[in-house]
């Protein structure tokens, strides 16, 4: 009997890790198809799959008469692509039709999911949340399903306030406020710290959900670049020193699209620049627990000495994003953001709180995280390794130390939206540049999601999308 599928791309995608994160390097003979067959019980075809498999993604190669090797790796010679020019002009945002239907379909599931940002639901912890679920239903019983207290669930704040016990000034649960997933989080602050007619400086490029928030609030925007080190920090003082701005939106840790991370001398430089000028930072750290190695990193928050950083996050992009669990930490703005709260949807669903809260104090939630990491980071190499080998010469890949998404930079005259039209015919779903600024800016770029293991189906979906790059 023929072995499931499923066998042979779980082998390839364990000795994928194995290869991507070194320890496995290149040139190394890896074990023959006869004595892998005989240690994991598999035929020999199943093994011949796998390891064909990963020879397609590019990480191992066959050698006559000699065996499989680790290939020297792709997409490591390839530059990182080039930060927007600074302008310290505000500009309203605008509406377009055309990429809010790309995004609509982007998330259908017929879709190959290279456009939204959502990890593969085979990677939610689904037994972990079920475990969670029958304890918190034993002990909290009726309790799970009446409304909370507005500012959410005090075991959840408690857990919360305890992560922070590492910074100088660690928060407290008095200081949280729960919300109905991240975006929430985001737009109450921005309520908050704004009026109609405000301006706000943000990240370019910046998430494109971000600058809708934005629009409906009725804001302008000035962009200030990003590199792989986060904001720029001199574009940002000469957009302050020119006009008006009441708040600053960054996400300093792996930002969405370039997922860049800002060290911890830039953020210090950043909280104490906006403190002088008694400007608010709202922070969004939605990415923060998905650093690919190491510690995690500190938010801005963890330097905030006047209250006027307001730390947003959310369970979103760890754990499932239909928990819609997110909470912010909002400074002096606490009360304001609590009013509005209120008056906006009153409370967070209780029930998720309770979970959450099961899973942070059990240490499941840590375990499941340290896990994810690691098939995070390797799905991101090795879908760069895809680019690199796929995409035409000239193309310019980030290269992300946390998160699950890479910003793409095509040769110059390449017409992104166009390429993600047709991808979209094609059944591929991809999100161009233009997205992701208000000025039209990044018409060669597009963002490209690694959230889901790197099967055969992406794997052609990303020659597909060489093949059609190189017809510009």
């Amino acid at each position: 009997m023929a072995q499931s599928p499923v066998r042979y791309e779980s082998l390839a995608q364990e000795l994928g890790e194995l290869v991507l994160s070194g320890r496995l390097r290149p040139g190394a003979k890896i074990p023959s198809v006869r004595r892998t067959s005989v240690e994991r019980g598999l035929s020999p075809g199943t093994v011949v799959q796998a390891y064909r498999l990963l020879e397609s993604r590019g990480l191992v190669e066959s050698r006559p008469q000699s065996g499989f090797y680790v290939s020297e790796r792709e997409g490591t010679g390839l530059a990182e692509p080039r930060a927007a020019r600074p302008s310290q002009v505000a500009v309203p945002v605008g509406h377009d039709s055309a990429l809010v239907r790309i995004i609509a379909a982007s998330v259908d599931p017929k879709v190959v999911p290279l456009g939204a940002a959502f990890k593969a639901p085979e990677l939610t912890p689904t037994a972990e949340l079920s475990r969670a679920l029958r304890r918190v239903a034993r002990s909290a019983g009726a309790r799970a399903y009446v409304y909370e207290r507005p500012e959410g669930a005090l075991p959840l704040r408690r857990l919360l306030a305890r992560r922070t016990l590492g910074w100088s000034t660690p928060l407290t649960a008095d200081e949280l406020q729960v919300t109905i997933g991240a975006s929430e989080a985001l737009y109450l602050c921005l309520r908050a710290v704004t009026k109609p007619g405000d301006t706000v400086a943000v990240e370019s490029p910046g998430y494109y959900a971000v600058l809708r928030t934005i629009e409906s609030l009725g804001l302008q925007v000035v962009e200030i670049p990003v590199d792989a080190d986060g904001m720029d920090l001199d574009a940002l003082r000469a957009a302050l020193s020119a006009q008006t701005v009441r708040a600053v939106l960054a996400t300093p840790t792996f930002s969405n699209p370039t997922s860049s991370l800002m060290p911890e001398r830039r953020k210090l430089e950043l909280v104490k620049e906006l403190a002088a000028r008694e400007i608010p930072l709202i922070e969004d750290d939605i990415y923060g627990d998905l650093p690919h190695e190491g510690e995690r990193p500190r938010p801005a928050k963890a330097w905030d000495r006047k209250g006027l950083v307001l730390l947003c996050s959310s369970f979103s992009k760890t754990l499932a994003p239909g928990l819609r669990v997110g909470w912010v930490a909002g400074g002096r703005f606490h009360e304001r953001i609590a009013l509005l709260k209120l008056s906006v949807t009153s409370t967070a669903p209780t029930l998720p709180q309770l979970v959450v809260a099961d899973l942070l104090e059990s240490g499941a939630y840590d375990r499941f995280v340290r896990s994810l990491r690691g098939k995070l980071a390797a799905q991101v190499a090795e879908l760069r390794a895809l680019v690199a080998r796929h995409f035409p010469e000239g193309t310019r890949v980030s290269r992300p130390r946390g998160g699950h998404l890479l910003w793409v930079e095509l040769p110059h005259g390449t017409d992104a939206t166009a390429l993600a039209e047709r991808a979209l015919s094609g059944g591929i779903g991809i999100v161009p540049g233009r997205l992701f600024s208000p000025r039209d800016r990044f018409k060669s770029f597009v963002r490209l999601n690694a959230g889901h293991p790197i099967d055969e189906r992406i794997a052609g979906a990303v020659q597909k999308l060489g093949v059609w790059a190189r017809q510009r």
